[in-house]
């Protein structure tokens, strides 16, 4: 089965780096599935796992936002942050859901801050979501 080179890059590390059969990711547009020679393109990215499936397994990494560059022997996730399932700190996690769902709840909603907290409550349900998945 033909396969194609995956790499996930943050800021501050190289998250991942192997040869995959397919990937999955959630652009903003919906899911898309990547194959080996599948069309160059870049798309933004959702906070959203990112399953990979190589050989007879699957994998699934929490990405948070970012980009998707998928050339023709190539796709680099170049991710704000990204997390291997035994990477992510649950306990973390499940507080950093409570502080963003007591801002969300508040009654005075700054547009500003109402969206940081929606947006920490997505990064903490996705790296939850992902744990469970281990």
């Amino acid at each position: 089965m033909s396969t194609f080179l995956l790499e996930i890059v943050t800021p501050e590390r190289k998250v991942y780096a192997q040869d995959v059969n397919m990937i999955v990711v959630r652009g903003i547009a919906g899911e898309l599935g990547i194959l080996p020679n599948h069309i160059p393109m870049v798309t933004p990215l959702k906070i959203s796992s990112v399953k990979i499936k190589q050989g007879g397994s699957e994998q699934i990494v929490a990405v948070n936002g970012g980009f998707v560059e998928i050339r023709k022997e190539k796709v680099v996730i170049l991710a704000e942050s990204a997390e291997l399932p035994g990477d992510i700190d649950v306990d973390r996690a499940q507080a950093a859901k409570q502080r963003a769902e007591q801002r969300l709840s508040a009654a005075k909603k700054d547009e500003i801050d109402f969206r940081r907290a929606e947006l920490a409550l997505q990064r903490a349900m996705n790296r939850l979501d992902v744990s469970d998945k281990r």
